[in-house]
């Protein structure tokens, strides 16, 4: 599908890891196709988990008296603290939706609102920490995906500002296939994607696709990893003809 643009979030700290061989072919099998390819490597950006009030930055001033233009930075290239909404009181839902109406947002989160904004499909590329993303992936979906940007009240679920967009988790797990069946010791595994998939993407109006799950490529032959990965390349050459998932309570608990 040439033309086609796609995001790829990235949340891993080896390079040379399973979830970075994953992400690899993905660029690989994705650039043949003609599609344009942006990475998010968030440990390598050392990306900001944290949701504070530093997020908010001073709108622009116009020029000093020096004549130097003042945009949200100090002259030293510093971001500056904008004022809050309400500064006896921090909300940061709130403080982060009056920043993005005024653009005064930081510029980590709007420099990465831009590259969700124009991708037509986004994937999320993680190992599984404690049934969700690593912490670092969860900041960046508790800062970038912020009201205003990717929904609003009304404006959620099928009518999320990312409506027209594809999202799909692709993610790696300690535990075995047999360990996230129904009768596994750690349940079905679409019970630890409802929070992820309907609960952050497809809230945001994401279509969901169904999620690539690697299990257990730590304890996997040579062989079983060389087909992991193979299998997503595989599914990667006609992924723009799948359907979405039925992101409804049913798909994940009804089955």
């Amino acid at each position: 599908m040439a033309g086609k643009k796609v995001l790829i979030v990235y949340a891993h700290q080896e390079p040379r890891s399973f979830s970075g061989s994953l992400k690899k072919v993905a660029v690989e099998e994705l650039s043949k196709q003609g599609c344009a390819i942006t990475i998010s490597d968030l440990y390598a950006m050392d990306f900001e988990p944290r949701a504070t009030r530093k997020d908010v930055i001073a709108r622009p001033q116009g020029p000093t008296p020096g004549g130097v233009s003042v945009s949200g930075h100090s002259l030293w290239g510093v971001q500056m603290t904008g004022a809050l909404s309400n500064p006896q009181f921090f909300n940061y839902g709130v403080e982060a939706y009056e920043a993005f109406k005024k653009r005064s947002l930081a510029s980590d989160i709007t420099d990465e609102q831009k590259k969700v904004q124009e991708a037509d499909l986004v994937i999320f590329q993680f190992p599984l920490y404690w049934f969700s993303v690593p912490a670092i992936l969860k900041g960046w979906m508790d800062r970038v995906l912020c009201q205003g940007f990717a929904f609003d009240i009304p404006g959620f679920y099928d009518s999320g500002f990312l409506k027209n967009k594809l999202a799909l988790l692709s993610l790696t797990t300690g535990g075995t296939a047999e360990m996230y069946g129904k009768t596994g010791v750690s349940g079905d595994f679409r019970y630890f994607l409802w929070p992820l998939q309907h609960g952050a993407l497809h809230f945001c109006g994401f279509k969901v696709l169904a999620p690539q799950i690697s299990f257990a490529p730590e304890i996997a032959s040579e062989e079983e990893r060389k087909a992991m990965v193979a299998s997503w390349a595989q599914r990667l050459k006609t992924i723009w003809e799948e359907e979405p998932i039925d992101c409804t309570p049913a798909w994940y608990f009804g089955q």
